[in-house]
Order: structure tokens, then sequence, then C-alpha cells
């Protein structure tokens, strides 16, 4: 039976931006050997945990909103854009219902920032204009590279053919769309790529794989900042991560007995 993996819609406030962008992350997942579940953003917290506990794994997609800035300590910059409280609400969820049952989480542009602040950890609001382009957008094919740490569970996933080794990092061509990035990495994250050019953080992870070599498996979480479900059908790169997170998540047992969401009576 293919793993369900639950993917709540990008924003509460764009339905045409829901249209186009979920079906991408769906269409990744389904390609990968999984069944996307949609996690709609304007039910009852009740509702969100009977669809949760339904699926084996969560993806975490991109949006056009940034985080609250107060969630990590932090007052709004003029940069800032609009928050989205349904959307925060709903990745809180998943990402501690994940942690509870240590269910694999893959997390994607705003949903690696979300995923950081959850965990403590805090943005760079505002990307200052600098030579890379992070905001590229969404037809840009290349905007940057991303420096792999070789040790990381990065690393040991994306095809060697696709990122070269330089001055001791993989070199792997992404694509971005943000203008924010993490600044501290939060509790248990681990920084596993940045671009090479400015420092910015790319990528971190966390845990332990559960279907990867390892003995001592404990948790797959894997976030980056660039969009690999829209390069999936053009990059190697792109489709090794979604095949990794559905193997991960069908791989998945549950690894503790307490309810994943508390139910309100």
């Amino acid at each position: 039976m293919k793993p369900r993996i639950a993917i709540p819609l990008p924003t509460s406030t764009d339905a045409e931006y829901n249209r186009i962008a979920w079906p991408v992350y769906a269409t990744a997942i389904e390609k990968s050997g999984g069944h996307p579940v949609e996690i709609p953003l304007d039910i009852s917290p009740r509702q969100t945990a009977d669809l949760i506990n339904t699926c084996q794994a969560v993806l975490l997609p991109g949006s056009p909103a940034d985080l609250n800035p107060h969630k990590y300590g932090h007052e709004p910059v003029a940069e800032c854009k609009p928050s989205d409280a349904a959307r925060e609400n709903v990745d809180e969820l998943l990402i501690q219902d994940a942690h509870n049952l240590y269910k694999p989480i893959f997390a994607i542009c705003f949903g690696t920032q979300s995923l950081n602040v959850w965990r403590g950890g805090t943005l760079v609001q505002h990307l200052a204009p600098m030579p890379v382009n992070h905001p590229a957008g969404r037809s840009v094919a290349v905007a940057h590279t991303a420096a792999i740490a070789p040790d990381s569970l990065l690393a040991a996933i994306i095809p060697a053919e696709e990122a070269p080794e330089q001055e001791g990092f993989l070199r792997l061509p992404v694509n971005s769309s943000h203008h924010q990035a993490i600044g501290i990495p939060g509790d248990g994250l681990r920084i596993s790529a940045r671009c090479p050019q400015d420092a910015v953080i790319e990528a971190v992870e966390g845990g332990q794989a559960t279907a990867g070599p390892s003995t001592d498996a404990i948790h797959f979480v894997l976030g980056v900042q660039w969009h690999p479900e829209r390069s999936y059908d053009t990059s190697a790169a792109s489709r090794a991560l979604f095949h990794r997170f559905i193997a991960e998540a069908t791989a998945w047992t549950p690894r503790a007995i307490h309810a994943s969401i508390p139910k309100p009576h």
C-alpha cells in the first residue's frame, strides 16, 4: 500500500496560488510512489488530527507568506510580508505529530523555515541584495549552487553526477525563490548546505534516517530552501530527494504509544 503523505495547502489567502502550487507537490509524491493527502487550512483542529492520523509522513510546502517574526522573538522589518496564521497553526500540528511519532518530515522553502522556528530557531527576515539571486522565482531553472556537507544525509541522497565535489563540498545547482532564510538553526537541526557565495543556509537536517544503512536509525527530518518539486522531471537530484522521502514513509512504524495530537472533547 502506498504511504499517505500529509501536505497542507500552501496558503489560506490565495486560492489561485494553491490551485497552481499544491498539485506540483502532489504530483512529485505520486510519481515517487506515495499518496498525497491534502490538509485544508480552514478545518477544526479535531478534523486536522483525524486526517493527520491517517498519514505516515509530512511534507511541508512553500508559501507566499512569511512566518510571524514574533514567533522567533523578532519585530517585523519593513520587507517582511504578511503572515498566515492558519498555515502556521496547521504546520505546528503536523510537525508536533511527526515529532511525537517519528514520522518522516520533508520540508521545502517556507516549510523549512516553519520547521526551524517550531524547533526554536530564528530567521533572517530579508536577504539584502547580493550577487546571488535567492528570490529568483518560479520560472528559473538554476538560481545558484548549494555547497553540501559531504558527511550529511543530504549528500548521501544526491546522485554524485549532479553534485561534483569542489573544495571539500558537493556543489548542487538549485532553483530558489525566497527572500528569507534560516538565521539560527533550531534545536537538533544541523546545517547540511549553504550557498557558497554568501553562506546563506540552504538545507538543514536532524535525527537519523529509518531507511538508510544506520542501525541506530531514529527519525528522518530534512529541509531544503529550494524547490525540488518544480524540477522533478529535469533533475535526478530532485527525484532522489522525493524517492528517499517516500522510502522513509514506507518504512515508518509508530515509535510512541501516546496520542499524536490530543483531540478536544
